[in-house]
């Protein structure tokens, strides 16, 4: 028996939309994308408040279970469809890819994704603070990405998942990724893995030349 779509609220430009799309993709299961147009509000209509009263793209609908915000999905996609492959099961395991999501609602959210809000979208941050943060980030991912190629040892979890986007997409925000050669390579990893889907580019900060 053939799995039913799963209805699938996304932005393209959006990062935690993306991590969704991505990991579908990642799992191989059939997806039906709903484009909710930001720019003109549709995330704010009471159809879509009804999905999630966040007003926040992604939202999905799994046969009548609606999920919302970027890192829940991916624990229940990994969960309900992973077979354990991107989810460990046990203790210690389980608490490194929650830090990760953590890092991913904490210091990536108001670093890198920070300082690409201000280009890509014209948020009113401040550059220097944002991109500050950011470089520190990627300073200590990067030595923590010498000793393993993913972020929770040796294979790909939700956490590689849930960091990509916005640290691939750092540049757009004037975050420079040069001096990151073991960040470089471990999104380079990601971008191997078979059923891999790209965020679109935007061409802003250091992608506008």
């Amino acid at each position: 028996m053939s799995q039913p779509p799963i209805k699938f609220y996304n932005f393209p430009r959006s990062g935690h939309a993306h991590r969704v799309e991505l990991m579908l993709s990642l799992l191989n299961l059939p997806s039906e994308t709903i484009f909710v147009d930001l720019a003109k509000g549709a995330h704010k209509q009471a159809d879509f408040l009804a999905l999630n009263v966040f007003g926040q793209v992604p939202v999905i609908d799994d046969q009548g279970v609606v999920l919302a915000d970027s890192n829940a999905i991916l624990v229940y996609l990994a969960q309900r469809y992973g077979q354990g492959r991107w989810l460990p099961s046990d203790p210690v395991g389980a608490a490194q890819v929650q830090r990760w999501l953590s890092v991913a609602a904490g210091q990536i959210a108001f670093g890198p994704a920070a300082a690409r809000l201000i280009t890509v979208f014209g948020a009113s941050f401040n550059a220097e603070e944002v991109i500050a943060r950011a470089h520190a980030l990627l300073k200590i991912m990067d030595q923590e990405l010498v000793s393993r190629p993913f972020l929770v040892g040796q294979e790909a979890t939700i956490a590689d998942v849930a960091g990509y986007s916005y640290i691939a997409h750092a540049p757009e925000g004037n975050v420079s990724l040069e001096p990151y050669p073991h960040v470089r390579a471990w999104l380079a990893r990601i971008e191997a893995l078979p059923g891999f889907v790209p965020m679109p580019s935007t061409a802003a900060g250091l992608k506008s030349a």
